[in-house]
């Protein structure tokens, strides 16, 4: 069956979003579509340029005789702000405050639009780094976990508070709250990560750093190392244990007498300098 060049390009580009970070040889396009190797090269030419100029992602050509192109996602800086804003305005919402000075964003984190942009830009961040799974701690950050692993194309790893006997063996260890200061445990199943992994963690929001610091101890359990930092929400705390750390948002104040909510842009475009210069629309 002959194939016009307009449905390669198509089949190519769906081809390509589905498989994030996996090599591509153009043998399989060319046999895919019973065409030369010089035209699927002229074709993934055309997709490279539209997906950086639609900040989409990019394509990087492997050379050789087991070469071929891998996908990244990526974004342009002009987008990137926008939803960024536009996040700081939704999470600033008095009616998100609840008892204590915590905050409601069970919807956000339920919205499969919303969590699709927040994996794609956390991801974007760290398109050239070697990850091999992307790491967080039940609950509230396990879809933003989820979002960044299915634009890197790597499993996810969830810790837990406790044991659950369907996880087989489990590694525990104890790790001291960064806000609390109070001692807490978390709990890994053996069969999750593969020994010397490099791994992103993720955490939903910061304070104190505590949470992160533990999953970092249980990295050392596995001989595992740490890739990279996500953090969607960060508050201003004095002795964050945290450094290293890439945040989309950050909670600046919050007056639970006035129902007021200070939100801004956390490190993200401070941390992050890898965007594409295409238009955006």
């Amino acid at each position: 069956m002959k194939f016009r060049r307009s449905e390669r390009i198509i089949d190519m580009t769906y081809y390509l979003l589905e498989h994030p970070h996996q090599l591509v040889s153009l043998t399989l396009f060319a046999n895919r579509f019973g065409s030369a190797k010089s035209s699927i090269s002229e074709d993934l030419a055309i997709i490279k340029e539209t997906f950086e100029k639609r900040g989409i992602g990019t394509l990087q050509t492997v050379p050789g005789a087991a070469g071929g192109v891998k996908f990244y996602a990526r974004v342009d800086k002009e987008s990137a702000k926008e939803f960024i804003t536009d996040l700081c305005r939704q999470i600033e919402n008095p009616d998100r405050l609840l008892p204590g000075g915590y905050l409601y964003i069970m919807d956000l984190l339920g919205n499969p639009a919303v969590m699709n942009k927040i994996g794609k830009l956390l991801a974007s961040a760290y398109a050239d780094k070697k990850i091999d799974a992307v790491m967080t701690v039940a609950t509230k950050g396990i879809p933003i976990a989820h979002a960044i692993a299915a634009h890197l194309n790597v499993p996810v790893v969830v810790v837990r508070r406790d044991s659950k006997v369907t996880e087989g063996p489990t590694v525990s260890i104890n790790y001291v709250s960064g806000s609390t200061k109070r001692i807490q445990a978390m709990v890994l199943s053996k069969r999750s990560l593969k020994e010397g992994s490099k791994v992103l963690l993720v955490d939903d929001f910061m304070k104190g750093g505590g949470t992160i610091n533990g999953m970092i101890s249980l990295l050392a359990e596995f001989n595992a190392s740490v890739a990279g930092i996500a953090v969607l929400v960060e508050a201003e705390y004095p002795d964050c244990l945290i450094e290293d750390y890439i945040s989309l948002v950050k909670l600046k104040d919050v007056d639970e007498k006035s129902a007021a909510i200070s939100i801004v842009e956390g490190n993200y475009f401070e941390k992050n300098t890898e965007f594409l210069q295409g238009e955006s629309e």
